[in-house]
């Protein structure tokens, strides 16, 4: 007897354990480590995935039931992504099934069908038989009736296939089935020319069409798709099965890719000279790659310095042994231009995983990675699930980006499964960036902590890169204090030099790219005679203005309303759009500068599938003189014309209530000034602010990222932050403010019992173990889609177990919570405090 340990996909902590199914006879062979399985749980039939096998079962054996399917042939998990899913549900305190549930596309999240059919032994009345004839019919024809299906086919019967089933005359059964299945086409084949000619031969005169369409398969004998040759010779399907029916032709299915970049041809790249300085770096990662050695390495290279190339001859490397590669790009930053550059050097061996992909694309893009067809995969953060089995290295790109830790669960570090695959693996990771996160940095010049704690803790190897190719000059950056353009009368957005700057690029036909981190038209609306300020009702936040839709909308929620025409409260018409987004500086500067060609890049023109692609194509042909957008223009994007970079508010994110502001600011500055001046022609940037000596902005002037980051180090070591302490963030949500409170304060209380029982505080700054606990607060967003949130933090450092501490509170305060509907989200090294 075969005893399989399946998690059942119910993402809830009561069930968070394997459960223990005996394996039939009949799928034996079938059921391994990996297998997502059908199994009856409570009732129903879900989907579950097996863990492993066990020797004994944990509960009596005449109680096991089991397993009804298995739902693949080959299992979607390795053994290894499953070790790297029972690694992260501790990791980052979420249910496992969810973490597992994180690596599968979404075409494998199965779903649960129920399908009808009559029993058996079914004993129809005169009066049913007579009443539902058609319905009956319908019912007994063809097998189980996908019960879906039949209630939006006969709505008005659903009261009737309730009370069969209640008698035992409609037997109902569940089966699990994917979201999506491989994308077919009928495919038409020819036999022998000799046979083919000998039918036409032996077609009568008066079978025209069939005639016309041998006639054009013998012009064009590689297999087609029926659609296709039906169009082709001006037919219908019916001539084709015709032929198919007599023998003459062979029409069956076939597996059709649905590849992203099927119209698209990419220019082969051969590798290009490594400088000095490029080869200086690269060879301590490609000896990692070639002696498949686990290291972890940070790749600290200003903007355009060729770490791209590095990338790719450290990509080619692990593919000459046999191996494969993983490259992480911030989803703003997975530009086509980025893909072109490996698509180029690697061509079909390559496969794209984005979001912007549809959900077939993507599943076949999967499915190229788990059969063998491809050995690269290039994606945003989800790709380092990728279901490679001989990984030798795996690239992050822009490491410092906040998006490769995920918001919701599993709310894990894209980073540090990258670093646990490596170790698992024996494979190199390189940590890429011209900006490093402090806490990276930190590890790998020993200033701060390692990355991890305990025996994961990790201290990557540091290698600069300190020079662009071809030692062309970094940009020329110029601080703008807009507080003065104010005293000399200047209310417009754009600075004297910015505007200036703007002109003289249009005179010589260069180009132009404006950052302003803010979409919309304004940032609220406010009535100047009683102060109304436009809320959105479900949010504490202000509503955002867009102007093409004339509606007022809100950013967390997507509630929206009509532009108004006099304030709601007091009537006064005197109602003002106040700040400025992307909206309102694309008609700036169309009135400033008149004729100028604009391409605006953001959330609101970029939703439709290819329209990121379509405007930096149209950039990089020049047909824009500008290119405005939030921060997607700041990252991945490389044009020989653009000689000028404006950032139009540089203190836009400084004030937010978060102790890595500083930091994310002078990486966005960073980031955008690096766009300029990449090529030939000499780059120069304008910082607009006014907060010009706050060191994030003023660093960024002399390009200092070791002077910002001394001092910014240094104000994180005195307050215990990050990377000089972790921490653990728990929000609670509810309509109810009372009842959060309450929940919030016995979180707080057993929190700092747990740590007074091990003599913890955090009062002295200088001990190498404490810990704190802060709160419960309202959050920074109090509320949100009509539910109120606080927050409790608890701040630590040194051999301190918080993970574990939560953990058992959580499971403690589990049955409160779910009794009131009170939702608790626990966040590990959180990256965003809102």
């Amino acid at each position: 007897m075969k005893i399989a340990r399946v998690i059942v996909d119910v993402p809830s902590r009561e069930t968070d354990r394997p459960f223990d199914y005996l394996v039939p006879e009949r799928l034996a062979d079938w059921v391994e480590t990996g297998s997502r399985v059908a199994v009856p749980f409570g009732g129903r039939t879900l989907q579950g995935i097996v863990l492993g096998s066990a020797g004994e079962a944990e509960v009596d054996p005449s109680r096991l039931k089991p397993i009804a399917d298995v739902l693949d042939a080959v299992p979607p998990l390795s053994e290894e992504l499953v070790e790297i899913g029972l690694w992260m549900s501790r990791r980052w305190l979420c249910p496992l099934t969810v973490a597992l549930q994180a690596m599968l596309p979404a075409a494998l999240k199965g779903r649960t069908e129920k399908y009808i059919s009559p029993a058996p032994d079914a004993a129809w009345t005169v009066l049913e038989m007579s009443v539902y004839a058609d319905f009956l019919r319908a019912l007994e024809s063809g097998g189980p009736v996908k019960l879906s299906q039949l209630l939006q086919q006969h709505p008005e019967r659903a009261d009737i296939v309730k009370m069969w089933v209640k008698e035992g005359k409609l037997e109902e059964r569940q089966k699990v089935e994917d979201r999506l299945s491989v994308k077919t086409v009928l495919t038409v084949f020819t036999p022998a020319e000799s046979e083919l000619r000998q039918a036409l031969d032996a077609l009568p005169a008066r079978a025209a069409k069939q005639k016309e369409l041998l006639s054009y398969l013998l012009a064009h004998p590689e297999p087609v798709a029926q659609s296709v040759l039906a169009e082709a010779v001006g037919t219908t399907t019916a001539a084709i099965r015709a032929l198919a029916d007599k023998g003459v032709l062979e029409v069956r299915a076939v597996t059709a890719e649905r590849d992203p970049y099927a119209d698209r041809s990419f220019a082969p790249s051969a590798p290009l000279p490594l400088t000095p300085a490029q080869r200086e770096a690269y060879a301590p990662i490609a000896e990692a790659v070639e002696s498949r050695r686990h290291e972890t390495f940070l790749l600290h290279g200003v903007t355009g310095s060729g770490k791209t190339e590095i990338y790719l001859q450290a990509i080619d490397r692990a593919l000459a042994q046999g191996r494969e590669a993983i490259v992480l790009v911030p989803e703003i930053a997975l530009t086509p231009q980025m893909v072109e550059r490996f698509k180029g050097r690697f061509g079909a061996r390559v496969a794209v995983l984005h979001s912007r992909l549809s959900n077939g694309e993507r599943y076949d893009e999967w499915r190229k990675i788990r059969e063998g067809r491809a050995q690269v995969a290039v994606g945003a953060r989800s790709a380092v699930f990728a279901p490679f089995t001989r990984l030798g290295l795996l690239i992050i790109d822009e490491e410092h980006e906040t998006t490769y830790k995920q918001e919701e669960s599993p709310k894990y570090h894209a980073r540090d499964v990258a670093i646990e695959r490596g170790r698992l693996n024996g494979a190199a990771v390189v940590l890429g960036s011209a900006t490093p996160s402090l806490e990276t940095y930190g590890a790998a010049t020993g200033a701060a902590p390692a990355l991890g704690e305990g025996d994961e803790a990790v201290r990557p190897v540091y290698v600069p890169l300190p020079q662009r190719v071809a030692d062309r000059p970094l940009p020329r950056v110029s601080i703008v204090d807009m507080r003065e353009e104010l005293r000399l009368g200047n209310r417009a957005m754009f600075s004297r030099a910015l505007a200036d700057a703007l002109r003289t690029r249009l005179e010589r036909g260069e180009q132009s790219v404006l950052l302003l981190n803010r979409r919309g038209y304004a940032t609220f609306v406010m009535c100047r005679s009683c102060g109304y300020t436009a809320m959105c009702p479900h949010c504490d936040i202000a509503l955002t203005y867009h102007r093409g839709s004339q509606n007022l909308r809100c950013h967390y929620c997507g509630y929206a309303e009509r532009e108004p025409d006099k304030c709601p409260s007091c009537e006064s018409p005197h109602i003002r759009f106040f700040g400025t987004g992307t909206q309102k500086v694309e008609e700036a500067l169309a009135e400033t500068f008149p004729g100028i060609r604009v391409i605006r890049m953001d959330v609101d023109t970029t939703t439709e599938k290819g329209s990121h692609e379509r405007w930096l194509t149209a950039f990089r042909e020049r047909r824009a003189d500008v290119l405005l957008g939030t921060q997607m223009v700041a990252k991945g994007l490389d044009f020989p014309h653009v000689t000028l970079v404006g950032v139009l508010a540089a203190d836009a994110a400084l004030r937010l209530p978060d102790f890595r502001a500083a930091e994310r600011t002078f990486q966005l500055l960073t980031q955008v000034a690096g766009r300029a001046g990449r090529h030939e022609l000499p780059g120069e940037v304008i910082v607009q602010t006014y907060e010009p000596e706050h060191e994030s902005i003023s660093s960024v002037e002399h390009h200092d990222y070791r002077g910002f980051t001394a001092k910014e180090l240094g104000h994180r070591r005195a307050l215990g932050y990050p990377p000089y302490g972790r921490l653990l963030t728990l929000t609670l949500s509810h309509e109810q403010v009372p009842l959060l409170l309450s929940m919030g304060q016995s979180f707080a209380a057993k929190m700092r019992e747990r740590a007074a029982k091990e003599g913890l505080g955090g009062d002295d700054p200088n001990a190498p173990r404490a810990a704190e606990v802060l709160g419960p607060v309202p959050s920074p967003i109090p509320r949100l889609k009509d539910r109120y949130r606080f927050q409790c933090m608890v701040k630590y450092r040194g051999d301190v177990d918080a993970r574990a501490w939560a953990a058992e509170t959580l499971k403690e305060l589990a049955e409160t919570a779910k009794r009131h509907g009170v939702q608790l989200g626990v966040d590990v090294d959180p990256q965003m405090m809102l």
